[in-house]
């Protein structure tokens, strides 16, 4: 029953911090053995598995994905959406509250995990709201929540703007060891925008967005975060300057960390101008960065305001993505998610202004993470995949993110030099609006195993570039 040996992998555990050729022995949907010992005391019955030239790692984790249940099926389900976590290598992932109706009650939460039981083929985890029906006036019920099994509390999507308002909700979050996830977006500043505010922003005649607008509300959490000694994880950050007060407060010891897209770390701004002008101002700093990691390298072809470039925050400037990768580097940005936020294509085929903020990302970020960040040598194997495995999990304290002895048999199997091309036709998901259709990328998950059961599973060769 969900047993395996999996044999001559490389095998990175971050949490363990081990990194050696070794075997993975899964019994009964746990991990039973690591190492010389794993082929030793496997039995002659199990199935064996090789996977020789291959990366085997805890499986991986995404704290901030958008499922779109309840309320919103047209867009993305609990199958749907977990079967595209699969694909991407994902064992677990963490769902944001605001459906329809949002998750700000234990009932809500109640009917995400049966349906997630039911339904889903990867581990969901819920989040609740911070205030009910993430108006950013009442708080919600903080410990009823916590009560019904919610692992963080955010209006993700919104920002409370109310000062006094996220005090009080970070102050109960602390009473129930709850940390609290911000979408970092002042109002007040933000106004209308609908891209990065700049060059850009003027040249095609969009309302601009300014960091400050993200900036300020990372300040403000950085100082309650000191006041009240609660947790505060800043959600997918964009701005250089983010990331430059993120590191100030770190070293004073404030409670407060931060998350990176691989949208906000490969492209920039221009892609709004379309593929001419973004190859033209932008490429030679795009790919001199990443060393064109690919043996052939295919550049895509999109049209000037193509909504699929529009993300909530948006797309920046190339000082801010290099401060993004810096922060990465440097340990600054803990965690790597997608900010998965699948929209009909009807929503999306209208015009720049009127088009819903959010991509899809579950099934390629991993592999962006691994040519931005691996192929470039800015982290090694292991620091990457630490982002993905053990930095949300601790955060979280969810009970993943290892191969430990004795825990879930989650394991992701990956080729980290496998070159492919990601289409249209193979996404899992319900909804297409994922601007990286039609590019080359690097890495590819091969096999998701939840509870020792393969949920996913590479069948044919990945076309090659």
């Amino acid at each position: 029953m969900n047993s395996l040996l999996l044999t001559g992998g490389r095998v990175i555990d971050p949490a363990n911090r081990f990194d050696a050729i070794a075997d993975v022995l899964i019994l009964e949907g746990k991990i039973a053995a690591v190492g010389p010992e794993a082929a030793k005391t496997a039995a002659p019955h199990i199935e064996r598995k090789e996977v020789n030239g291959l990366v085997v790692c805890p499986g991986l984790i995404d704290l901030h994905v958008h499922l779109r249940e309840p309320g919103q099926s047209a867009k993305e389900t609990i199958t749907t959406g977990t079967s595209a976590a699969a694909r991407g290598g994902f064992t677990s992932i963490v769902c944001m509250p605001n459906t329809s109706p949002p998750i700000d009650n234990a009932g809500t939460v109640a009917l995400i995990h049966e349906k997630a039981q039911r339904d889903g083929i990867v581990n969901v985890f819920v989040t609740g709201a911070i205030t009910k029906n993430i108006a950013g006036e009442e708080l919600a019920s903080i410990g009823s929540l916590k009560n019904a099994g919610v692992v963080a509390i955010t209006d993700d999507g919104h920002c409370v703007q109310d000062n006094d308002l996220m005090r009080r909700a970070l102050e109960y979050a602390r009473m129930f060891d709850l940390p609290v996830m911000d979408h970092c977006q002042d109002y007040s500043l933000v106004t209308d925008g609908v891209m990065h505010e700049g060059y850009w922003s003027t040249v095609l005649g969009l309302r601009g967005w300014p960091t400050a607008g993200e900036e300020m509300i990372v300040a403000r959490n950085i100082l309650l975060a000191e006041l009240t000694g609660a947790h505060v994880h800043c959600q997918h950050l964009s701005a250089a300057g983010s990331v430059r007060l993120l590191r100030e407060a770190k070293k004073r010891g404030v409670p407060i960390s931060g998350e990176a897209c691989p949208h906000h770390f490969t492209l920039t701004d221009a892609a709004i101008a379309g593929s001419e002008k973004f190859w033209e101002n932008d490429g030679k700093q795009l790919f001199s960065t990443v060393h064109s990691p690919l043996s052939t390298l295919i550049l895509p072809s999109w049209p000037a305001y193509d909504t699929n470039f529009k993300m909530n925050p948006p797309l920046r400037s190339a000082c801010d993505r290099e401060a993004i990768l810096e922060g990465l580097a440097d340990g600054t940005l803990e965690i790597l998610c997608s900010d998965h936020a699948p929209h009909c294509d009807y929503e999306k085929e209208v015009e720049f202004d009127y088009a819903p903020f959010g991509i899809t990302g579950l099934e390629t970020e991993f592999s962006l993470s691994l040519m931005q960040l691996y192929h470039t040598k800015r982290l090694g194997l292991a620091d990457l995949i630490a982002k993905f495995t053990v930095a949300p999990a601790r955060l979280l304290r969810l009970p993943k993110g290892t191969l430990s002895v004795g825990g879930d048999a989650d394991v992701t199997v990956f080729d980290p030099d496998c070159e492919w091309m990601f289409e249209r036709e193979i996404t899992t998901s319900k909804s297409r609006n994922n601007p990286f259709y039609g590019w080359p990328l690097k890495g590819k998950t091969i096999t998701t195993m939840v509870g020792g059961k393969i949920v996913w599973h590479e069948q044919n060769e990945p076309a090659r570039v």
